[in-house]
């Protein structure tokens, strides 16, 4: 067997990686805004990218690497909607990189923030010249790559094998807004220096990022940006891919939760469990209707459980239901059981109760099979309507 114990230093966890979140101008009063992870020998890269069709230069950029060991990410411009121009800079700005900064390979840029417009291309080039590939200050990389995130989000486990050796994962996300189930739909670095090659690490990323980032949702919108990149430099010389699956989901899952709770303008963090449905798919297209849901959002932030519009959304979203057979749960709270509705009073307010929490489980069991999937969602409210129609300014 193995064992997954927590560690407080994000991506530096792993043997051999380095972070730093520097200013180079880019927002205002001099908060950090570029950062950088560096492996002092080569990775293996897995990645996921957006489905977007309006793809950003940095996802053209990145698209079949397999190698690296530098990713350099700015916020406030997403180099998105640029053109070659777009393109043209990014390869100007990271092979400037290459001649300031000796042995990187395949280097990589991730960008976040407005789009359609050109990089600041000068500030950047200028904020290379800060970068110090020696250093470990992974939360200040955490800070740097902030948007509208209220937080940085972080995490590290240590994974202890059978047999004493042990290996590391670590990871750092940024998004709050622009967040839909259809891939990452954010901004994800995450560090191991366990052994695996590149078609096992890529396949176990795919598999828990359908059950984590692609199971959260904010506000229904892709981005242009979304990237998941998985950085292996083997340094531990060791691997079991059970233990490595298990531990990439907590990561993975941990950071997508954060993501929901730190949605625009959010004050609950919604689990939608949704069992009994004919397969699981028929279950995550459920789930990710209910997330999705800007009915839904509203009620969540109305705190008024009104099962009815989760009710609708089932029956909307194509999926094999029955009304005789549907049950729902707030919680533990039954409201609506096999065609009964069980909504009186006492129930009502019991609901009302688990929705002032910040954070519950609303419960879908189809009654017709065994599929099951878990998405998460938030609720939408006046904050986000304020931060969004602000946001370039």
């Amino acid at each position: 067997m193995y064992k997954i114990t927590s560690n407080t230093e994000g991506v530096c966890t792993p043997l051999g990686f380095y972070a730093d979140g520097i200013s180079a101008g880019l927002k205002a009063d001099g908060a950090l805004d570029m950062a950088f992870v560096y492996s002092e020998t080569p990775c293996v890269l897995a990645s996921v990218l957006t489905t977007n069709k309006m793809a950003a230069a940095p996802i053209h950029h990145a698209k079949g690497v397999k190698q690296t060991n530098f990713v350099m990410i700015n916020s406030k411009n997403a180099n998105a909607m640029t053109g070659k121009p777009g393109m043209a800079d990014l390869e100007e700005i990271l092979e400037h990189a290459k001649q300031k900064k000796s042995g990187l390979i395949n280097p990589l840029m991730s960008s976040t923030g407005v789009i359609g417009v050109r990089l600041p291309k000068e500030k950047l080039i200028a904020g290379v010249e800060k970068f110090d590939l020696s250093a470990k200050n992974p939360h200040t990389a955490a800070q740097a790559i902030m948007t509208t995130d209220r937080f940085s989000k972080e995490i590290a486990v240590d994974v202890t094998l059978e047999d004493g050796k042990t290996f590391s994962i670590g990871a750092m996300a940024k998004g709050a807004g622009m967040i839909n189930p259809a891939m990452a739909t954010m901004l994800c670095f995450i560090t191991t220096d366990a052994q695996i090659n590149y078609i096992t690490m890529q396949e176990i990323l795919e598999r828990v990022n359908a059950k984590t980032f692609n199971a959260a949702s904010v506000d229904g919108d892709t981005s242009t940006n979304d990237t998941v990149f998985l950085m292996a430099n083997g340094r531990a010389v060791c691997h079991d891919d059970d233990a490595f699956e298990e531990a990439l989901f907590m990561v993975m899952d941990f950071l997508a939760k954060e993501l929901v709770r730190d949605g625009e303008g959010a004050t609950k963090l919604v689990t939608y469990h949704v069992t009994g449905a004919y397969s699981n798919t028929e279950a995550q297209k459920v789930a990710k209707t209910l997330a999705n849901s800007l009915l839904i959002k509203t009620a969540l932030y109305g705190e008024d459980p009104n099962w009815g519009r989760i009710a609708m959304s089932v029956g909307a979203c194509g999926a094999k239901c029955e009304e005789e057979k549907l049950t729902i749960a707030y919680d533990d709270v039954v409201l609506f059981k096999q065609g009964e509705n069980l909504f009186d009073e006492a129930v009502e307010a019991e609901a009302s109760a688990i929705m002032k929490r910040d954070a519950f489980t609303i419960n879908v069991d189809l009654g017709i099979g065994g599929g099951t999937f878990r998405a998460y969602g938030c609720d939408l409210g006046n904050e986000y309507i304020k931060i969004n129609a602000d946001y370039r300014t």
